[in-house]
């Protein structure tokens, strides 16, 4: 496995307070790494600080060895935004084919990929549809669509099944573990424990710091936890022990 994402040493603060503090990170190829923790956590900064949408204070974010921001670099990764950046005046197959241009796909690939990925999050029967007249679960899953309309290197999802119910949770997975499969980094956030137990690594954030890390079987194993739920809960309580008495 190839490391493609390197966050080295960072911190970043917000109107004085400290939202994320020295984290360091690594995703590799071939793997679906898991950022855990509960809303406010540093999460979704985070990933602003990897896809070079904020800068940390201190420390760095790489993708591709590149310092990002990074134009070309971006070309390389599929993004779902905690918030769906949609055009609500147009189409569902009308804001694919958008960002299918934006990526600069092959004219007479597009149709294709397009029936492809709304197949993935079912939305083909709603193509046609103006966004406006999308529920919220539908629009979560149009932009989730949108992230892979490209085929990218990489994925980041945000929060990417909220909403979305878990038969289609269940396929959606099918389809990250095979995107995973043919060599793909994928990092999600999520605070949904079924989630988490779906990918290869984890890094569990709380009050902006990592507390544990590991594939979900080996934190199960060092926290003697039944399940990912326990885990985050005794390494909560550890690190809040370890803060008192430092």
């Amino acid at each position: 496995m190839t490391d493609l994402i390197k966050v080295t040493n960072v911190n970043k603060s917000y109107n004085g307070k400290l939202t994320l503090e020295s984290i360091n990170l690594v995703a590799k190829s071939n793997q679906v790494l898991g950022l855990l923790g509960p809303s406010g956590a540093g999460k979704t900064t985070l990933i602003k600080i990897i896809m070079g949408m904020e800068h940390p204070d201190s420390g760095t974010a790489t993708v591709f060895d590149q310092q990002m921001p990074n134009r070309e670099v971006l070309q390389s990764i599929g993004f779902m935004a905690q918030e769906d950046a949609l055009y609500s005046s147009l189409s569902a197959r009308e804001n694919l084919r958008f960002f299918a241009e934006l990526f600069q796909l092959n004219k007479d690939d597009i149709e294709n990929r397009i029936n492809y990925v709304a197949s993935i999050v079912d939305l083909v029967p709603d193509l046609n549809r103006r966004v406006s007249n999308f529920s919220g679960g539908m629009k979560r899953r149009l932009s989730l669509a949108i992230s892979l309309i490209a085929d990218p290197k990489i994925l980041i999802l945000d929060e990417p099944t909220v909403g979305i119910d878990p038969e289609l949770r269940r396929q959606i997975w099918n389809e990250l573990h095979k995107y995973r499969d043919e060599g793909k980094t994928i990092i999600i956030t999520t605070h949904v424990m079924e989630d988490a137990a779906q990918c290869d690594n984890l890094a569990m954030i709380r009050n902006g710091k990592i507390i544990s890390s590991g594939s979900p079987e080996e934190m199960k194993q060092a926290y003697h936890a039944k399940d990912l739920e326990e885990v985050f809960l005794t390494a909560g309580r550890v690190t809040n022990e370890n803060s008192v008495n430092n």
